[in-house]
């Protein structure tokens, strides 16, 4: 059967813009990308357009999307901000943080976007390919990674196309994305700040706990899987094993020979792309010491090396 889109790669400028925006009011669903990495949106109101991406992703219903707006006062209209929900998006946005906040009784969100939950999770992107689009629509956007559900996360325009290719109508090429990992999640819907995701921005007065049911994006315990077996912890390599390094552990590859861990975040799922194209039946990855956004790509790895559900 023939795939249900062509689909079309424009450079970011004005162009790409006002075409991105005609596709999105028309229904569609599209690859865009942002500081983190490029993200598959739709018009967060519209129900139909969302379940575009859901089709798209092949994306768990029970997950639900984070919706991108402009600023804080559009992510207000749409999420409930106490005053420590305020203070941490005063001091990051934009940037790559996710708030998942209560959702505001009238708020125009389709019910898919939030899977049926009473909460909404909400960012304000950096990138200005992202925020020229929310202007140009002038309605938030629900952007999950442009992948199918569980790949690999997309960092440059090849990665959207591995796998999206013929599944969409466009991407808008910006380029290899800045962060190169997902953005920070944080719930802040009752009296503590409860970290659901690590990424980019550490969020020291965040508890690192959840309810053990999914809240936002991020939290399956299967995700960013490549489809070949991932050995994690490698200081050495095996038969027929792609070796991502990092470090004093070279392996064909290296997420980052001084053992810089935002270069490795940068590197990782390119990498991982990179290993899971490679003729090699397995994958293995170096120790990635260290917090923070070191902990960050841990976690990364450690879903993506998780048994998957059938």
């Amino acid at each position: 059967m023939a795939p249900p889109h062509s689909t079309r790669v424009m450079p970011f400028d004005a162009a790409a813009i006002a075409e991105a925006a005609r596709l999105i009011l028309a229904g569609e669903c599209i690859a865009m990308p942002t500081e983190t990495v490029y993200g598959l949106a739709a018009d967060a109101t519209n129900a139909a357009a969302v379940a575009h991406i859901y089709a798209a992703k092949g994306r768990p219903t029970f997950n639900p999307l984070i919706v991108h707006v402009t600023d804080i006062g559009a992510a207000e209209a749409i999420g409930i901000f106490n005053a420590a929900a305020r203070e941490l998006a005063e001091a990051h946005w934009p940037g790559p943080l996710t708030l998942v906040v209560p959702l505001q009784p009238l708020a125009s969100i389709a019910s898919i976007v939030t899977a049926g939950l009473g909460t909404i999770a909400v960012r304000v992107p950096a990138h200005p390919a992202m925020q020229a689009l929310l202007g140009a629509v002038g309605r938030p956007l629900a952007a999950p990674s442009a992948n199918a559900s569980g790949r690999i996360s997309p960092t440059q325009v090849s990665h959207v196309l591995a796998s999206l290719d013929g599944r969409i109508p466009m991407i808008v090429d910006a380029g290899p994305t800045q962060r190169g990992i997902e953005s920070t999640i944080v719930a802040a819907t009752d009296g503590v700040l409860r970290l659901l995701r690590r990424g980019p921005v550490e969020i020291p007065q965040a508890v690192e706990m959840h309810s053990g049911e999914i809240e936002s994006p991020g939290q399956l315990a299967s995700h960013y899987a490549p489809s070949k077996p991932l050995r994690l912890d490698a200081v050495d390599v095996r038969d027929s094993e792609f070796l991502v390094g990092f470090g004093d552990v070279a392996g064909d590859v290296t997420l980052s020979a001084s053992g810089d861990a935002i270069e490795a975040a940068s590197r990782l799922f390119g990498l991982l792309h990179q290993a899971d194209a490679s003729p090699s039946e397995t994958i293995a990855v170096a120790p990635i010491p260290g917090n923070g956004i070191a902990a960050a790509i841990r976690d990364r790895l450690q879903r993506a090396a998780a048994p998957r559900a059938t």
